[in-house]
């Protein structure tokens, strides 16, 4: 029997309950540490721009301490979340509407179907492809919250090849993953950490960073994409093998369409979106590349002779783009495809919302998960946690000190889910501390992307993963289920290849 009415639905909690517990945990936390001493030499390291006050006071004498959470703190992380999140939010609606707009012309649904037609018998190959050109995307710049954008046409298409949405989630998240895990030239992971190195005197090996990256990305990718194509396989020949819940199952076939119409008649107009449609995300992907650190060695002068002429459309030229760039760019997509797919205005106004109503729990997701890092900030306890954290590390052998170093990573991690935040935090500690103890300070900064990648594929505390979920219609509790095994062989896997690079360079 082929057809499967789902796993028996189990009772889990939402994303919003989940990340609201933690959110209540912190602040408990907050509490009964309220006091406790941080190290004078952890915020000494920190960044004197952003921790002046707190450099200041240390400096005339005084302590930093961990400072209890008020109710206050509790009830407006949501809204500082929100606050913090601005961009991100901005760019989530504004890829909603494009997505809602495409959607609406019925190109996108031609152009998968005959996509699917065409790579008939071979759809395990466009998993691997699409995997690794998200991985190529994590590993040079980072693509993290940028995929968000990607998950419904991923997702229909993988549906449409008789996959189902936990295929879609572990193509894009775990695809993208992968390369931010084996970062090489990804600015806000590699790029920051080094410059965090920098700032205390320890100039990183780059080369050796760069090798490094590279086994870790490819090995990473490996284990991912066989694991994400083995199960595809297993539900395209049983869909009784999935691991979604019965109510799962029922969003995705009414979401995606349990029997669409593959006979679609892929039109010239259809074509002419669609160009509109990849030109829009190539354009994404060229504005958000570091040409400065990459072609021009840091040298923004040089930079902006060669670049400063694309400034034009936003006023930061191409390289300098973040998310309420990114936003305005795909408003502004989304109207060229309107006018090439001659929408009436009320009919694009009104798809146009609806794409980004569509996109409302992803943005509220990341909303409340943003906020649990502005209580560890106001409450000061990331920087306690990387206080004792390192000081579990002094004085251990160096076959202890990796696979210690890339636990302790992950806890940080799983508090500050940014990786250039967490760069900026800790590095300066951690680094200092491998190199004092006659470890390579370069592996370090691997062990952090190694680590900060890896938890990144699970954590609720990440808008990535909570909102990519969201947006493929998969649970967190069924997914946390489904990548376990992979998880865990990954984490075991960088920590081999991370302690005997420690020994190696």
């Amino acid at each position: 029997m082929t057809e499967n009415k789902g796993k028996k639905k189990k009772r889990s909690l939402s994303a919003f309950s989940i990340l609201m517990i933690v959110l209540a945990v912190v602040c408990l936390f907050s509490l009964f540490l309220n006091g406790s001493p941080i190290s004078s030499s952890i915020i000494e390291s920190l960044d004197p721009e952003k921790y002046g006050e707190m450099i200041d006071t240390v400096n005339s004498g005084g302590t930093v301490a961990v400072q209890s959470a008020h109710l206050s703190d509790f009830v407006m992380a949501i809204p500082n979340g929100f606050m913090n999140a601005a961009d991100l939010i901005i760019f989530i609606f504004g890829i909603g509407g494009f997505i809602g707009t495409m959607m609406s012309t019925g190109a996108l649904e031609a152009g998968i179907y005959n996509l699917v037609g065409k790579m008939k018998g071979k759809e395990n190959k466009l998993i691997g492809i699409l995997m690794f050109l998200f991985s190529l995307g994590g590993t040079t710049y980072g693509m993290a919250e940028e995929t968000i954008g990607f998950y419904p046409l991923i997702t229909a298409a993988m549906v449409a090849a008789g996959f189902d949405t936990a295929v879609a989630a572990g193509t894009v998240l775990l695809g993208a993953g992968a390369g931010v895990l084996g970062s090489t030239i990804n600015p806000f992971a590699t790029g920051a950490a080094m410059g965090a190195l920098s700032s205390v005197g320890i100039e990183p090996n780059a080369t050796t960073i760069m090798i490094v990256g590279v086994i870790l990305w490819l090995t990473t990718l490996a284990v991912v994409a066989k694991f994400v194509i083995s199960y595809a396989k297993k539900v395209q020949e049983n869909r009784a093998n999935t691991v979604l819940s019965s109510d799962e199952l029922a969003e995705m076939d009414e979401v995606y369409g349990k029997e669409k119409d593959q006979g679609l008649v892929f039109t010239k107009q259809h074509k002419h979106v669609l160009i509109v449609f990849a030109i829009a995300f190539v354009v994404m992907i060229l504005s958000l590349i570091s040409y400065v650190d990459i072609n021009f060695a840091g040298d923004e002068d040089a930079y902006m002779n060669a670049f400063g002429w694309s400034k034009f459309l936003t006023g930061q030229p191409l390289g300098y783009w973040y998310f309420a760039e990114l936003g305005a760019w795909f408003i502004l997509a989304s109207i060229v495809i309107a006018i090439v797919a001659r929408m009436s205005e009320k009919e694009f106004i009104d798809t146009f919302m609806a794409g980004a109503a569509d996109l409302l729990s992803v943005a509220l997701i990341i909303a409340v998960a943003r906020g649990i890092t502005v209580v560890m900030n106001q409450t000061h306890l990331d920087f306690f946690i990387l206080d004792k954290a390192s000081g579990l590390l002094r004085g251990v052998p160096a076959f202890v000190f990796v696979p210690l170093a890339y636990l302790v990573y992950m806890l940080l991690s799983f508090l500050v889910p940014s990786t250039s935040g967490l760069a900026a935090l800790s590095i300066p500690v951690m680094g200092s501390l491998a190199n004092a103890l006659g470890f390579n300070p370069s592996i370090m900064i691997m062990i952090f992307c190694g680590a900060c990648g890896l938890i990144n594929f699970v954590t609720p505390t990440s808008g990535v993963v909570m909102g990519g979920l969201a947006a493929a219609r998969v649970e967190y509790s069924t997914y946390l289920k489904w990548v376990k095994k992979p998880f865990f062989i990954v984490m075991i896997l960088n920590i081999v290849i991370l302690s005997i690079c420690m020994m190696v360079f």
